[in-house]
């Protein structure tokens, strides 16, 4: 399985070399490949990067907005996402159903709840080709069946909006917002997951690269026995 980080800035402002494309992450195996998310900044970059297929975490614009013209591709997205791009012109629009596997050009995508927006729900994706699986959720406060999403998985990649802050709020008793990368390396202590790469990086990652903020999530990871980085515009990586 090849990876490559399209993008992995959050909907913020600020953007650097390293962090200059909203979130997206191409998923590759034998050739084959699927990219997941199109943010508003991919707008009129479609017809260079050719995708052959689409997944969407959620309806935010930074991880739908690059689509209001339509894709070439299919897209496959949960049936409350697709409630929310309803006037989007895409003539191939597939749904996911959480917990049910699919596979989309060989590859296995199953998606999971997370909760982050009342008003876009979102769900992350344990994604498997041939023997590696990793779990990829750019925007998170909770894993729904945490346990089941990261059993097994050689990598987690997570939101980066915050590193030790929280960004977690509550209204009417559901939470939402972004759980800090302090607390998903915990998650992925307690899951075994032994390493992570942290996507979707906001202001404090951003604009903080140069003055120890790497040096701090290192750290974190270290006291918890595990690897992290923080994913950039261009990364590669390739499980075996």
């Amino acid at each position: 399985m090849k990876l490559t980080f399209l993008g992995t800035r959050g909907y913020i402002e600020p953007r650097t070399k390293r962090h200059a494309r909203h979130s997206s992450l191409l998923v590759e195996y034998h050739g084959r490949g699927v990219m997941i998310d199109c943010g508003e900044d991919w707008k009129d970059l479609l017809p260079d990067l050719r995708p052959k297929a689409l997944v969407l975490t959620h309806a935010h614009p930074d991880h739908a907005g690059g689509l209001p013209k339509g894709s070439p591709c299919p897209v496959w997205a949960t049936g409350p996402t697709w409630e929310s791009l309803d006037d989007f012109p895409i003539e191939d629009k597939r749904v996911i159903q959480p917990r049910r596997p699919v596979n989309i050009r060989g590859i296995i995508f199953e998606a999971f709840a997370v909760q982050h927006s009342l008003r876009a729900p979102a769900v992350g994706f344990r994604i498997t080709a041939g023997r590696a699986s990793v779990f990829y959720a750019p925007d998170v406060v909770y894993i729904n069946e945490r346990r089941e999403a990261l059993q097994g998985c050689r990598l987690y990649i997570g939101d980066g909006a915050t590193v030790i802050r929280s960004m977690v709020r509550k209204q009417d008793d559901q939470l939402f917002g972004h759980t800090p990368v302090r607390t998903q390396l915990t998650w992925c202590r307690k899951e075994a997951v032994p390493r992570m790469l942290v996507s979707h990086c906001g202001k404090e990652i951003v604009e903080g690269e140069k003055e120890g903020i790497l040096e701090t999530i290192a750290a974190l990871g270290d006291e918890r026995h595990i690897a992290v980085e923080v994913a950039y515009d261009g990364m590669e990586v390739i499980l075996r």
